[in-house]
């Protein structure tokens, strides 16, 4: 499946300028309590978008209740589209790295499964949610949590520090996804691996949603194909890659937009590869 023109027009847009655009809006989120990628314009956890009869937003995504609950207050903002660490397959000791970390949900999470000798870095551009998540760290006593102020373009870690790198549905929103994968691969030891939850494009996206802000910042516009996805990630230097849609997605994508309806063009999908030892 190829890109339409306007979707490529969309791509190519100033980066600088979708960084503020994308900056800005989780500003808000981290300010205001509230808000997910159910509504780029701003939605709060008393939308309808959010409401779910079965469980809460975190639950459809893949986490336990023990999760939610093993995690202080503030720290999940519902703004994830699966969940990295049920595909990390952490261990204890293991050294870790969140991409674009929010409010520091999964990094918690991780923490718990690698154990105190164990590491967790969250990197965000947003110094409000950097701010955020230093403060849930000390409620939640996460002495091996740490957050750093940072783009996922340009990592603030070392070569070769780390053995996994998550994220949960923030990649897409990068205007160089080529160096975001470049850059998790020089973070990764050798036979690192990267578990990642994003959303993936599976039809060519109309041209008012190509082109809108909003719908960028709303983890619709800036999803790249499975096929794109595998070429990125092969030419970084991975291998063993597994780009995976989950059919199920469809239910919670279609309540991210009050006009359009985000499942007739992108899924969520988990993202795997690993590092080559040699």
């Amino acid at each position: 499946m190829s890109d339409t023109p306007s979707e490529r027009s969309a791509e190519n847009r100033d980066a600088d300028a979708q960084r503020r655009l994308v900056r800005d809006r989780y500003a808000e989120v981290a300010s205001d309590d509230g808000g997910s990628c159910c509504s780029g314009t701003g939605a709060t956890s008393d939308d309808a978008c959010c409401e779910d009869t079965t469980g809460t937003d975190s639950e459809r995504l893949g986490y336990s209740p023990e999760d939610i609950a093993a995690v202080t207050d503030g720290a999940d903002l519902g703004l994830g589209c699966g969940n990295p660490k049920a595909i990390a397959d952490l261990s204890a000791g293991e050294r870790v790295l969140d991409l674009g970390s929010g409010a520091g949900f999964d990094c918690f999470l991780a923490a718990r499964e690698v154990g105190p000798e164990g590491q967790v870095i969250g990197v965000d551009m947003t110094p409000e949610m950097v701010e955020k998540a230093r403060a849930n760290a000390e409620d939640t006593d996460g002495e091996n949590v740490a957050f750093r102020l940072g783009e996922i373009e340009h990592l603030p870690v070392a070569d070769a520090s780390v053995d996994v790198v998550i994220s949960n549905c923030v990649i897409n929103l990068s205007p160089a996804k080529d160096q975001v994968f470049a850059e998790a691969f020089r973070a990764l030891a050798p036979g690192g691996r990267l578990a990642v939850s994003d959303v993936v494009k599976t039809a060519p996206l109309p041209e008012d949603i190509a082109s809108d802000p909003d719908s960028l910042a709303a983890c619709v516009a800036g999803a790249s194909t499975v096929e794109t996805v595998e070429d990125l990630l092969a030419d970084a230097g991975f291998v063993d890659i597994r780009v995976e849609p989950n059919a199920d997605s469809a239910a919670f994508i279609s309540e991210w937009d009050d006009d359009h309806d985000p499942s007739e063009y992108i899924r969520s999908a988990t993202i795997e590869a690993r590092k080559p030892t040699r």
